[in-house]
C-alpha cells in the first residue's frame, strides 16, 4: 500500500509539473516572497528614517531652546545695562560733587600756601634787613 502511495504521489506531481501547475505555484510563491522581502525592505528604510527624524526634531527643539535663551539673555542684559545707567549717573554725579570739593580744597590750600610763602618772604626779608642793618652797625664800628 504504500508503494501504491507513493506512486500516485509521483505521479500526481508529474501531472502538476506536466500541466504547468506546478510552475505558477512555484513562479507565485517567488512573487509573494519578493513582496514580502520589498516590504521588509521599506519598512527597514522608514526604520533607518526614523531615528534621523529623531535626531533633526531633537536638533531643532534644541535650536529652538537655545534661540529662546539667548532671547532671554539679550533681554536680561538690556535690563541689567538700564539699571547700571542709572547707577552710572548717579556715581557720576556723586564723582563730579566730590570732585568740586576736591577743587575747592585745593585752592584753598594753595591760597593757604601762598599766604604762608608771603610770610615766609616777609620773615626772610625782615631777617635779611636785620642781618644787613647789624652788618652795617658793626662796619660803622669798626
Amino acid at each position: 500500500m504504500k508503494a501504491l502511495i507513493e506512486f500516485g504521489r509521483k505521479a500526481m506531481f508529474y501531472v502538476r509539473v506536466l500541466s504547468g501547475y506546478e510552475e505558477r505555484r512555484i513562479r507565485s510563491l517567488r512573487i509573494a516572497m519578493q513582496q514580502k522581502i520589498q516590504q521588509a525592505e521599506a519598512k527597514k528604510a522608514a526604520l533607518n528614517k526614523v531615528p534621523e527624524q529623531i535626531i533633526l526634531s531633537e536638533v531643532r527643539r534644541m535650536v529652538d531652546e537655545m534661540q529662546s535663551l539667548n532671547k532671554k539673555l539679550d533681554d536680561t542684559e538690556v535690563a541689567i545695562e538700564k539699571y547700571f545707567n542709572s547707577v552710572d549717573k548717579d556715581a557720576e554725579m556723586i564723582m563730579e560733587v566730590q570732585l568740586k570739593e576736591e577743587e575747592k580744597s585745593m585752592k584753598e590750600m594753595m591760597k593757604i600756601m601762598q599766604k604762608q610763602a608771603l610770610l615766609e618772604k616777609t620773615e626772610a626779608e625782615v631777617i635779611s634787613d636785620k642781618h644787613n642793618a647789624d652788618g652795617v652797625k658793626n662796619k660803622v664800628s669798626s
